[in-house]
């Protein structure tokens, strides 16, 4: 075992792309070292694959921690919760001889998404043209976010324990979206009140025994002396106030402290994870992209198809402009690499290093997506390898071209590379010190 993995106190897991990086496996990693692991954002959106032996999980809302036993897993109350979903991801896992009982914690402040959201979702989306799609994954997450933020319309799960309450609430907000919906999509939306009412109190009923104030809960759990590791959904230029807005997510991706609801002082190391090439999924500026066939053969070899959609991914170089902003914003410690062995058999490599827009030379990452979407990457080219990685357990291992691919990054970002991932499998990892 790794040295450094013995020294890590409360640690969060963030990925420093735009999602899909690989913090799933990461997190599945590493929780053999902690006690508690809390996923404080995102919601049915989020898809993260884990991969145990034979057998491959895609976790959604719940934490990537459910997998380990004896591991305490929260949702926070930074998160949306599809009930609906949830018990249907409970449900599954147990099919397949998962415990989730005492190891599973919900917070009551989460918000919670209503079919109604799903349906403004999708209404928004098809009325949208040209650049003003935004590429959902139609799960409701924007218009739950949305509610949330007005203060007027979010439901909470605490709120599925008061009948009448929820009740009154549910029929003013149901009158208004009824409103609205003919007025922004020409949709003549019509829903039954009683009727989801009702459907809403009996998931309530079934996720009583998971509902607690997790932030008391938490708080309980370190002071025992209990080791906490914070799972992050999709990655940090998807972040609400960071990313490539408005192609971005409705949540703060890198708000551990809020999503969570501990103090932000509490995590000692932060876990950055990218990939060692570029993804996205979705709409939105990709400067990198590689619409050719080495895109292809990346999506391909690394089977870049969305975890959450079945949306085949956009594809391309790595671009450190893009994760030098991420480690600006987020801080990370340590440094994370996966899919090097997608990379074997590319005889040269690129990576940005910089951003041609006009006459001008761009070293940072720009907030205006217009410029973004304008920008020319400006590539240092590398030798590439031709050998297979999947069976190197030792950085030593490794084809010189591909220490030297890793050498690059994490000097370019300016933090510790310790982990690096050459296969889907828990062993097809290399711990380096």
């Amino acid at each position: 075992m790794a040295a450094w993995l013995s020294e890590l106190g409360h640690t969060c897991v963030i990925g420093l792309q735009w999602g899909d990086e690989g913090k799933g496996k990461i997190v599945d990693l590493l929780v053999g070292h902690f006690d508690v692991v809390v996923r404080y954002a995102g919601g049915a959106n989020a898809g993260h694959t884990v991969v145990r032996g034979n057998e491959r999980f895609i976790l959604h809302q719940l934490p990537s921690g459910i997998l380990r036993p004896g591991v305490v897993n929260v949702v926070g109350p930074g998160t949306v919760v599809d009930p609906a979903a949830l018990l249907g991801e409970i449900q599954s896992l147990r099919q397949r001889g998962i415990e989730i009982n005492e190891n599973l914690r919900i917070s009551d402040r989460a918000h919670l998404v209503l079919p109604y959201h799903r349906r403004e979702d999708a209404l928004a989306e098809r009325a949208a043209r040209g650049p003003d799609k935004l590429g959902t994954t139609g799960r409701g997450i924007g218009p739950c976010y949305a509610d949330k933020v007005s203060r007027r319309w979010g439901i909470r799960i605490c709120d599925l324990y008061r009948k009448d309450t929820l009740r009154e609430r549910v029929a003013a907000i149901v009158a208004c979206k009824s409103a609205l919906f003919p007025a922004l999509y020409e949709s003549q939306e019509s829903f039954d009140v009683a009727a989801l009412v009702d459907e809403y109190l009996a998931f309530g009923a079934q996720l009583r025994p998971f509902v607690c104030d997790t932030s008391v809960l938490l708080q309980r759990l370190m002071r025992a002396g209990r080791r906490v590791l914070f799972e992050g959904a999709q990655g940090s230029l998807l972040d609400i106030d960071h990313g490539t807005y408005p192609y971005v997510t409705s949540s703060s991706t890198i708000g551990f402290a809020t999503g969570a609801g501990v103090p932000a002082s509490c995590v000692r190391s932060v876990i950055g994870v990218v990939k060692a090439y570029a993804t996205r999924v979705g709409a939105g500026p990709f400067p990198t992209e590689l619409a050719d066939a080495t895109g292809q053969t990346l999506r391909q070899r690394g089977a870049e198809y969305g975890a959450t959609t079945g949306r085949p991914r956009r594809c391309g170089w790595f671009d450190a402009v893009a994760a030098s902003y991420s480690v600006r914003v987020v801080g990370p410690t340590h440094l994370a690499v996966t899919h090097l062995d997608t990379l074997s058999g590319l005889s040269e490599l690129k990576v940005c290093v910089g951003y041609r827009h006009g006459s001008q030379i761009l070293n940072d990452f720009p907030a205006d997506v217009h410029t973004l979407s304008e920008v020319i990457p400006l590539y240092e080219t590398l030798p590439g390898w031709q050998e297979e990685l999947a069976d190197r357990h030792r950085l030593e291992e490794l084809p010189d071209e591909a220490r030297g691919y890793l050498k690059f990054i994490w000097r370019r970002l300016e933090v510790p590379l310790r982990i690096v991932s050459v296969g889907p499998g828990r062993e097809q990892t290399i711990l380096v010190e």
